[in-house]
């Protein structure tokens, strides 16, 4: 019998690994007896790290050397805006890449941040193949935020190979969501999954059963999550040290570190009590301490949660549907512990949601499911028609694009389009893709570009090429152009910030540094 497959949630503020045992999936707990794993890596000045849980407990002493919150980084370009605010956010030190990608700097080494994915995923398969008692342990369905374009999925599959892992899917994790519930395995049904998680938020509806499932439509923001909540609390909290001493710790990398962990834990004791004590003294110098209510937090947090609502809105008129229509609410992530958010997605939803299994496990336990499926041949799998969360564009002339696949559309799919040159004797044509709802080339993220010629030289308009779009079942694209004349193609998976070819993966894997236990 062939080793199971892993179900990781590879999240922004925790990881998760389960898997399925005798029909019945298990959430695997790491070396600290710990069913989450904290999404952070700590550098030591030894040369090895810290992974997990006790790279996270370290980060007020270590503050510049411990990357923590990395996913909502990952696929991006370091001119994005998402990336320059985290510089201002994040006391490790953010730089760019040859390519325009970002980098971590850690003494004299700039680490990709797949390679920082790739070190907790292979501390959750290490935690696995101890569980398991077995050393073959390198299948795995990986999870991404819905919302997560071509550059981030294709990172997250880097990050699994780098860690030695064969990542059979990408599967979105509202669909991972709902497979835990078992709502494919019921009659019919509607479901909607309102994803909250630590540092991105999604919604997807769903139509699921007989084994069917079936994404009607999916929106979301990869910069909004629980790392928000933390955010509006540690600038409260800076602002009360700073009108009581004068001093801003928000200017120190230990300081701010400090009061992102007094934030984190706040927040999660205000889900169970009226009002939290904050010990400010390690902070603010003197003594202080300042009483946080839950009435005070949710007015803190009342525009993030709107946000997320807004969005819940605009997914459900792009599903043509309403909440009325919805048979279930599934809440996935951390965030969705908190009461008011919960209060809010009963108020929009007019239902209880469901709450039977942990936010903050569903995502790897459905993972699990779904790799059970495609590893026992003799069970039919479970048929996934999943959507692009995102519109697939061709940059034209003049900084336009024109949109080749439309957002939601059900993939996978294929589109071609044909274009004619701009120029007499056009040579070559640079084929730009983008992903976005714009058709400004600036408001859109740009996946890469290839320049594609040798052209029949010819006036102007009379050269024609067809430019074919496809996007696979695990979301990625690829694009290929062809001289309708001559009959020559090109193709390139396209991709900017995570050019990685097979010998790039061997090599990041090899260096990775040990991990300390």
């Amino acid at each position: 019998m062939s080793p199971p497959v892993l179900g990781i949630d590879l999240g922004t503020s925790n990881s998760v690994v389960s898997v399925v045992e005798a029909n019945r999936p298990t959430v695997i707990a790491n070396q600290d007896g710990e069913l989450t794993t904290a999404s952070c890596v700590a550098f030591l000045p030894n040369g090895s790290v810290l992974v997990g849980n006790p790279a996270r407990a370290g980060i007020g002493q270590r503050p510049e050397r411990t990357v923590r919150s990395s996913k909502r980084l990952v696929g991006r370009t370091s001119s994005s805006a998402e990336v320059q605010k985290a510089q201002e956010e994040m006391s490790f030190n953010i730089l760019s890449g040859a390519h325009g990608d970002v980098r971590v700097q850690i003494d004299q080494r700039a680490y990709r941040l797949e390679e920082i994915a790739a070190m907790i995923l292979r501390e959750l398969a290490h935690s696995a193949a101890s569980y398991l008692g077995t050393t073959s342990v390198t299948k795995a369905v990986i999870t991404v935020p819905a919302y997560f374009n071509d550059n981030q999925r294709e990172a997250t599959r880097n990050a699994a190979m780098i860690a030695g892992l064969e990542p059979l899917r990408i599967l979105n994790e509202p669909t991972a969501a709902a497979l835990a519930y078992g709502y494919g395995d019921q009659e019919a049904k509607r479901v909607a999954v309102y994803d909250f998680g630590g540092g991105t938020f999604d919604l997807s509806v769903l139509e699921m059963g007989a084994g069917v499932l079936e994404v009607l439509a999916t929106g979301g923001d990869t910069y909004l999550g629980g790392d928000d909540m933390d955010g509006v609390i540690v600038d409260d909290l800076a602002e009360k040290i700073l009108n009581k001493t004068g001093r801003d710790p928000r200017q120190d990398p230990a300081a701010r570190a400090v009061l992102w962990d007094l934030a984190e834990t706040s927040k999660r004791e205000l889900s169970e009590h009226d009002t939290v004590e904050i010990d400010l003294e390690v902070v603010a110098g003197i003594p202080m301490v300042y009483g946080l209510t839950r009435n005070r937090f949710d007015q803190l947090i009342e525009p993030l949660i709107q946000r997320s609502i807004e969005i819940c809105d605009s997914v459900l008129k792009e599903a043509k549907t309403g909440t009325h229509l919805i048979d279930g609410v599934v809440l996935v992530g951390g965030s969705t512990r908190v009461p008011a958010v919960r209060e809010a997605v009963r108020r929009f939803f007019r239902r209880e949601p469901d709450t039977g299994i942990d936010p903050d496990l569903v995502v790897s336990v459905g993972a699990a499911i779904y790799g059970a499926s495609l590893n026992d041949q003799s069970q039919a799998q479970q048929i996934l028609l999943d959507v692009t969360p995102l519109t697939l564009r061709l940059g034209t002339v003049q900084r336009f694009t024109e949109a080749i696949i439309e957002k939601n559309a059900p993939i996978p799919t294929e589109r071609t389009r044909t274009f004619v040159t701009s120029r007499d004797h056009q040579e070559f044509v640079a084929i730009r893709v983008f992903q976005g709802e714009s058709d400004l080339q600036a408001d859109n993220t740009l996946l890469g570009e290839f320049a594609f010629g040798p052209l029949t030289l010819a006036p102007r308009g009379q050269v024609e090429i067809d430019v074919t779009f496809e996007i696979d079942p695990n979301g990625l694209v690829r694009v290929t152009a062809t001289d309708c004349q001559t009959g020559r193609a090109a193709s390139a998976n396209v991709r900017l910030s995570v050019k990685m070819n097979d010998q790039s993966v061997a090599e990041a894997s090899a260096s990775l540094p040990g991990t300390a236990r």
